[in-house]
């Protein structure tokens, strides 16, 4: 078995990929690549790197780079607060000789990676969804079991209101969803319901992290409870495969017709 990774985010270029600066020079058999990826899931443990980098024509192709390859590190970045569990790194090439072979076929420019993120766009907002899921029962027990001035915290009007929107967002969030999987299957999901759906359920589900660990108490801040956990690995998730502010100038573009980036 061997495990993969995908370059594509450099350390200058995050919302914007096609200002990528990795570059994959035209040699005798092959190519040579030199650049730098950052945030890359799983690279300092990779057997299989496949690189995104622009070729002599300024061409965004996609490589296959393997663990060994002379001037290929995998550097793993150090001292995160969030998405702790998996393993991040770099991917530094210095002059990495690519065959001939190694070239993605039928492949140019940006559609090949965002066909890739859009696929993974709509995984997380499903798993996000399910985060948000998991703060709202602990909430729920919470209050149950929490009694402050002679009753439990679940007899305030307030919690009860918090609940309420609670459920009311992540069930409202999974119908979405689940309506955009029946359209995927039909081969008619528009990237910009993706792009609609990733946004909504990571930023609602961060909300309902942070009301979850608010309900808490503090208690909320102990690993005891899951919710601080979710709470900081949905800040990644909000931020990840393309920034809440990013999906909305997607869909800004789709509804108007306009760029607001290039």
């Amino acid at each position: 078995e061997f495990i993969g990774c995908f370059g594509l985010t450099e350390p200058d270029q995050g919302s914007d990929p096609g200002g990528m600066k990795t570059r994959a020079r035209s040699v005798e058999g092959g190519y040579a690549l030199s650049g730098a990826k950052m945030w890359i899931s799983n690279s300092p443990i990779a057997d299989v790197f496949v690189v995104w980098a622009k070729d002599d024509e300024g061409v965004i192709r996609g490589f296959v780079l393997e663990k060994g390859m002379e001037g290929l590190s995998a550097p793993k970045i150090e001292g995160k607060l969030s998405l702790r569990a998996s393993i991040t790194g770099e991917i530094v090439m210095d002059e990495v000789f690519v065959p001939e072979e190694n070239l993605l076929p039928n492949v140019q420019g940006l559609k090949g990676p965002m066909g890739c993120l859009n696929n993974a766009r709509f995984g997380i907002s499903w798993g996000a969804l399910g985060a948000a899921e998991a703060c709202w029962h602990a909430a729920r027990q919470y209050v149950l079991d929490r009694a402050q001035f002679g009753r439990p915290l679940a007899a305030n009007q307030l919690i009860q209101k918090k609940l309420a929107d609670m459920q009311t967002e992540i069930s409202l969030g999974l119908q979405g969803c689940l309506q955009a999987g029946r359209l995927k299957d039909r081969d008619a999901l528009a990237p910009e319901l993706i792009s609609l759906l990733k946004r909504n359920s990571c930023g609602k589900a961060l909300d309902i992290a942070r009301m979850a660990r608010d309900m808490h108490g503090g208690n909320g801040i102990s690993d005891e409870y899951p919710v601080f956990r979710h709470m900081c690995n949905l800040e990644t998730v909000n931020t990840y495969e393309g920034t809440h502010d990013i999906h909305a100038l997607i869909l800004g573009r789709a509804q108007t017709g306009i760029q607001a980036f290039n």
